[in-house]
């Protein structure tokens, strides 16, 4: 598995219930809905969502925000960091009915194919997020494309 050790995690007591964070791009109008959609059962089994963007995420990995934001990542309470493909792996294997998945995950040429398969989709996720229109819940100040940017100069136009 991708980890690295993250020494400088720091908890409240609060926190202390929680076995691990997924931390996502929040950008992505697809990761934002497939994260909610899954929080319920991932809370179910101690793990926690917080956007990459958040300052927790970013007071505990200390990475700058292009190599923050490239890939999904599992934050565990002892500080361990699991990214990529090896943070679905993490989770389905703690998940009875996504054990399958995380089985078929790990065979040898399955394995290569998965971790194909995530990097395709996240090297496109926004194109994607932006295909299926599927827009994230954060606030956009600017057009997402000229088109927009067209449109909108165009209804602000006095006749």
């Amino acid at each position: 598995m991708n980890r690295t050790d993250q020494p400088n995690v720091q908890s409240s007591a609060h926190e202390e219930h929680v076995k691990g964070w997924l931390l996502y791009d929040s950008s992505c109008g697809f990761c934002d809905r497939w994260v909610r959609f899954w929080q319920p059962i991932l809370a179910r089994r101690g793990f926690a969502v917080e956007p990459l963007q958040s300052d927790f995420a970013r007071s505990r990995i200390q990475l700058s925000d292009d190599v923050l934001l490239s890939d999904l990542r599992l934050l565990l309470h002892d500080g361990q960091l699991v990214e990529g493909a090896d943070a679905y792996r993490y989770l389905m294997r703690r998940i009875y009915w996504a054990y399958p998945l995380y089985v078929i995950s790990i065979v040898p040429v399955c394995s290569t194919l998965f971790d194909w398969g995530y990097r395709r989709f996240r090297d496109h996720r926004h194109r994607i997020s932006r295909v299926c229109r599927l827009p994230s819940h954060q606030v956009q100040d600017e057009p997402r494309n000229q088109f927009e940017s067209g449109r909108q100069a165009t209804r602000h136009r006095s006749p």
